[in-house]
């Protein structure tokens, strides 16, 4: 250990996204290829000695406590714990996480050193992960709201491979076996299923984590939601969800020393008449078991939201990945102007 093909792995998923920025620190880590690579977890980050780092990746993650802050994380795992090196500017970022983040680094904020912190999630301690529609984010659930993460990777393919590995990795965890199921009959088995909802898919694996996957009654009840929130955007007509993707959308600062973009993470939702951005709430859905109370906003809170048909043009940017897409709609809303010139010429 590690085998020449890890380390190779490791270095190509060492790679921050160009579109994010990150402290000096994570830069550093960013930049390290090879064993490299390994002997800097083993000699910083790994709490056993005989712990093996299996994968790596860039991703944005979520705090339970602190559903606000997005930030940049170096997301390690081995075969003990999920680890998340995380920007130190996180820290500063809420001044309510004091008691979250028990940290004194007042002594070293004038000097060189360039501070990271670590949130350690170990396996032992991991009891459910929810995989986000589209597999476009995942949420991992430990046994408190300390212990709850969620990682928006905006990409299918990192989402799947994180949980390939995650799982392959649970499978060497020694658990005690769960206990054998109990014969139902069948009024117990056929009389609890008057909810009227269907419960998501769930993927019990060896080491008893749950592994939870999102049911196409989910995909009903957000179109349901976007036919809601519209308030006469559009005509009654059936809603066809053709696309849902985590986006940002971008901001120009002007007047600022780069003029300078900010990038606003969105939850982008396009049906066959409109497209709507929504601030959607990744963190406090499902609810966990321990929560006493609904969370304070809804999962989905409309943003914008346009016709297709005021659309006037798509721009592209030229750069690969990630894909700039500006969309230019009329000034005219809600105006439908061929009526109204067919009255004006053609009386009734």
């Amino acid at each position: 250990y590690p085998s020449e093909f890890l380390t190779q792995k490791l270095t190509e998923d060492n790679q921050i996204p160009v579109h994010l920025h990150v402290s000096m620190s994570l830069q550093y880590v960013a930049g390290l290829k090879g064993n490299a690579l390994v002997e800097f977890f083993h000699g910083n980050i790994a709490e056993v000695e005989n712990e093996e780092l299996r994968h790596l990746m860039w991703s944005s993650v979520l705090f339970y406590k602190t559903p606000n802050v997005e930030v940049m994380a170096c997301v390690l795992l081995s075969t003990k714990a999920v680890y998340f090196l995380l920007d130190d500017s996180f820290i500063h970022a809420d001044e309510h996480q004091s008691d979250f983040w028990n940290k004194d680094n007042s002594d070293c904020e004038n000097s060189s050193f360039h501070l990271s912190c670590c949130f350690v999630l170990k396996l032992n301690d991991l009891q459910s992960v929810n995989v986000g529609l589209f597999d476009q984010y995942f949420r991992i659930t430990g046994h408190s709201a300390d212990h709850i993460v969620t990682c928006l990777t905006r990409d299918s393919y990192n989402t799947h491979t994180f949980i390939q590995q995650l799982m392959a990795v649970l499978s060497l965890l020694a658990r005690t076996p769960s206990p054998e199921p109990v014969d139902k009959d069948f009024y117990s088995e056929f009389g609890s299923k008057n909810t009227g909802k269907m419960e998501n898919y769930e993927l019990i694996h060896s080491s008893r984590v749950k592994f939870i996957y999102p049911n196409e009654e989910e995909i009903g009840d957000l179109a349901f939601l976007v036919a809601e929130k519209m308030d006469g955007l559009t005509d009654l007509q059936p809603l066809n969800i053709l696309l849902y993707v985590l986006a940002f959308q971008v901001n120009h600062v002007e007047g600022s020393a780069q003029n300078t973009s900010l990038l606003q993470p969105k939850t982008l939702i396009l049906t066959s008449s409109d497209l709507f951005l929504f601030d959607e709430d990744y963190i406090s859905y499902p609810l966990p078991e321990f929560a006493k109370e609904p969370p304070k906003r809804d999962k989905y809170q409309l943003a914008d939201g346009r016709r297709i048909r005021d659309l006037d043009r798509v721009l592209m940017g030229y750069q690969t990945y990630p894909q700039a897409l500006t969309f230019v709609f009329d000034d005219v809303q809600n105006q439908d102007l061929m009526q109204n010139l067919t009255l004006d010429h053609f009386g009734e």
